[in-house]
């Protein structure tokens, strides 16, 4: 029998069942960022969902004005970020829910990622997480009125609350209702405090948050506190540039295939934001209309 084989950042010398439980630790910390560069060779995209690609990483660029920007150069991103909620697989156990506000040190009203009941065509009901949609076509972006919200070239959409001045304008613009007014100071950090960034916030009286799909996580190939919470593998962080989607119990897919196959929908996509979250249905749901 072929031995098993351990990570390469895995010092020598440990125990067999030591090495290779470090080994399991370091393959699953490095998942997204191994599987995106040998996935994208070998998947075979589907037009529909490759040319939310393209479109996704060649035209857009964020501006802080609030005058119109200048035409830029398209230039394609490395990435392009979106989610995945398989709701087949969906208990409503809200741990996603309580991984973020751990993450984000939020308060219990904070639900940057939030688990609503929703109805059925036959009455009966179903649990559907909602974070942030990053869409592609933020409305909250353009009302903002000191370009505190920000949409990145990886089409994620964040906040500066160093310039935030708690308008709520962005509020009343989101269709998902996916922002929360900070009334309250944030609670005391549990460790060792750090500079507040868009990518990593730290809630300030008086600002507006949301879900960043843990954006200071993804570069260093990590998955977001949500994805990682949910022992259900209800969660996919996927890019639809390299066409990988993966959950936290370790599957992995490609991802235009997998949208493809279960007819995957994007909720309240009528509204024209292009929405970077999909649902894959199952029990008869019906998102169309529903608040």
């Amino acid at each position: 029998m072929k031995p098993p084989t351990t990570h390469p950042q895995v010092p020598a010398g440990l125990p067999p069942d030591v090495a290779q439980e470090a080994s399991k630790v370091l393959s699953r910390r490095n998942l997204l960022t191994t599987l995106g560069v040998t996935a994208a060779g070998g998947a075979l995209a589907m037009v529909s969902y490759g040319d939310d690609a393209h479109a996704a990483t060649t035209a857009k660029r964020a501006t802080t004005s609030t005058h119109a920007a200048a035409p830029q150069t398209a230039k394609k991103a490395a990435h392009a970020w979106c989610m995945v909620i398989d709701l087949r697989t969906c208990d409503g156990c809200a741990m996603c829910t309580r991984s973020c506000q751990q993450r984000h040190n939020l308060r219990e009203e904070q639900t940057w990622i939030k688990v609503y009941t929703m109805e059925n065509d036959a009455g009966g009901t179903y649990p559907m997480p909602r974070p942030c949609m990053m869409c592609e076509d933020p409305p909250c972006l353009k009302v903002c009125p000191v370009g505190a919200t920000l949409h990145t070239d990886e089409g994620l959409v964040l906040v500066d609350t160093d310039t935030c001045v708690g308008s709520r304008a962005c509020m009343a613009a989101c269709p998902y209702e996916a922002r929360y007014f900070n009334w309250t100071d944030p609670l005391p950090a549990k460790r060792m405090p750090m500079p507040s960034s868009p990518q990593m916030p730290v809630a300030k009286k008086g600002t507006v948050g949301k879900c960043v799909l843990c954006a200071d996580r993804l570069p260093q190939g990590e998955l977001p506190a949500c994805v990682s919470g949910c022992a259900m593998g209800v969660l996919y962080i996927g890019d639809l540039v390299t066409d990988v989607a993966v959950n936290g119990v370790g599957k992995t897919v490609v991802l235009s295939e997998f949208l493809q196959a279960n007819d995957a929908v994007r909720y309240k996509e009528e509204l024209g934001t292009n929405p970077r979250v999909y649902y894959i249905l199952g029990h008869g749901q019906n998102l169309g209309g529903q608040g």
